[in-house]
């Protein structure tokens, strides 16, 4: 019996070896609890949002990859290069979510930018407030299921653009500063068909010195 117990528990470590082996892609780790966002966004919805429906991107990335050409690349160069399909859409989701879930904090330590981003958009917008209002009506005027998102672009310049469904501006040269996820699923257990309520209530969790880091 010991000797049976034994093999056995060697095979497991074997199988779990193997399969952390082949799983390449992880969900990245909330920098805060699932229910730190209330009343923006509720535990419900983080826990199915990034819980579920992220958990669900991940996994299928690391069922398509193995044995692709896409084999041990980073998500970000799947999602610059890969064709339309299964595989884009599932890296462009994972690295949509993992630039979405740690852009947020309870209690940012500002309510909008500060320094060199700060300066750029004053410079590209006029104000903050002219970005605001033009990055909320691209949110909420998006049709269907897809993201909004402020980029830089090679020259330096800010950009807002709206992305269909997991697509990511990386796949049109640009770096990916702030994106707001107007997929249903984002709010809808908590603002049902309110988007635009949604929208605004997302402002006052952006936690600004990440955003700022990314530029």
């Amino acid at each position: 019996m010991p000797s049976n117990i034994k093999r056995f528990e060697f095979m497991n470590t074997l199988l779990m070896s193997l399969i952390f082996m082949t799983m390449t892609y992880n969900m990245p780790t909330l920098p805060y609890a699932t229910n730190a966002l209330e009343p923006v966004i509720s535990q419900q919805t983080i826990e199915f949002h990034y819980g579920k429906h992220l958990q669900a991107y991940v996994n299928n990335l690391n069922s398509l990859v193995p044995g692709t050409e896409f084999e041990g690349k980073s998500v970000e160069e799947i999602v610059k290069t890969a064709p339309d399909g299964a595989v884009f859409n599932n890296a462009g989701q994972v690295l949509n979510h993992e630039l979405y879930f740690t852009q947020f904090a309870p209690k940012p330590a500002h309510s909008e930018p500060v320094g060199k981003l700060a300066e750029a958009i004053v410079k590209d917008f006029g104000s903050f407030d002219n970005f605001k209002k033009e990055f909320t009506a691209a949110s909420v005027g998006l049709f269907g299921s897809g993201w909004a998102w402020l980029s830089v672009d090679k020259s330096g310049k800010l950009v807002i653009t709206k992305e269909a469904n997991g697509s990511n501006p990386v796949r049109a040269g640009l770096k990916p500063l702030l994106g707001f996820d107007v997929w249903e699923h984002s709010y809808y257990l908590d603002y049902q068909n309110r988007r635009a309520d949604h929208i605004n209530a997302l402002w006052s969790i952006v936690d600004w010195d990440v955003v700022g880091s990314r530029f």
